[in-house]
């Protein structure tokens, strides 16, 4: 295999497509410079670019070959990376996967490796991020349905499915992810994560107003002035969730202008399940 950095490869989004991706690098025993999606912006003056066609057959046995000759464990951190914000995360996971068909289990260990640290460093913040999302969501009460929004850096809804549906297993619900316009929308025992370009939330009835009040008054009422630590609170609860939580919602207003969206990953429709 050889390295061709001139080569780029287009795929449409789908982690079946980056593994049709892994496919095409090895029956063309080529390297390619860069993996994008299709309709994403690249200099290509200098660059050739080669569409590569999601085909099952291929992504299954790319698939299938991954517990079978790295390890399960793998395969699992394969799909979790793929929902990371890395930058080329493509890439990184073509050169993970090349590394793990040539050393088995033993990659999952290899940290010193470039490739497999940044990969397990954006696993980590992938699921630390899931993780507070658990606690920071605040979902809205409106004409029967709860709806929530949330601006993540990396694709977390389906990580956060399962939490979710099991917490409210009767409820119909939906949490409309922003940065990447997809929306986790349930009702009573099926989910479904899909596309969603804009989003207008119900308006909150009297009772959810009355609430969302009561929850301000509370927030404010268990802090011991005494003890006000502005840094410590940033640190559990990053100015960055404040926006869409009922309790802070009001002082974003004086914080300073926020950063720029992360770009959009464009994501098919997950199955009911």
């Amino acid at each position: 295999m050889y390295a061709r950095p001139e080569l780029i490869y287009r795929y449409d989004g789908t982690l079946d497509g980056l593994l049709c991706c892994v496919f095409e690098s090895y029956a063309q025993k080529e390297l390619p410079g860069d993996i994008v999606i299709q309709g994403e912006a690249v200099e290509t003056l200098l660059f050739e670019g080669k569409a590569i066609p999601t085909d099952q057959e291929k992504a299954r046995r790319v698939r299938v070959s991954i517990p079978q000759k790295i390890c399960p464990e793998a395969w699992e951190f394969v799909q979790k990376a793929f929902l990371t914000c890395l930058p080329r995360k493509e890439v990184y996971l073509l050169l993970f996967l090349r590394l793990g068909y040539r050393h088995g289990s033993e990659v999952m260990q290899m940290l010193a490796d470039d490739t497999v640290h940044a990969l397990f460093k954006a696993v980590r913040h992938l699921e630390r991020e899931s993780h507070l999302f658990k606690g920071f969501v605040r979902f809205v009460a409106g004409n029967g349905v709860l709806a929530a929004q949330i601006e993540p850096k990396n694709f977390v809804l389906p990580l956060l499915a399962e939490h979710f549906c099991q917490r409210f297993p009767e409820e119909r619900f939906l949490i409309h992810d922003q940065s990447h316009g997809v929306a986790l929308v349930y009702q009573p025992y099926q989910y479904r994560i899909c596309p969603v370009d804009e989003l207008e939330l119900p308006a909150p009835d009297a009772e959810e107003q009355t609430y969302q009040e009561l929850w301000k008054l509370f927030y404010k009422s268990i802090e011991i002035k005494a003890r006000h630590n502005p840094l410590c609170r940033r640190t559990q609860m990053p100015q960055r969730y404040w926006k869409n939580m009922t309790e802070v919602a009001s002082e974003v207003a004086r914080l300073p202008g926020g950063g720029k969206k992360d770009k959009l990953l464009q994501e098919p429709l997950w199955k009911l399940k």
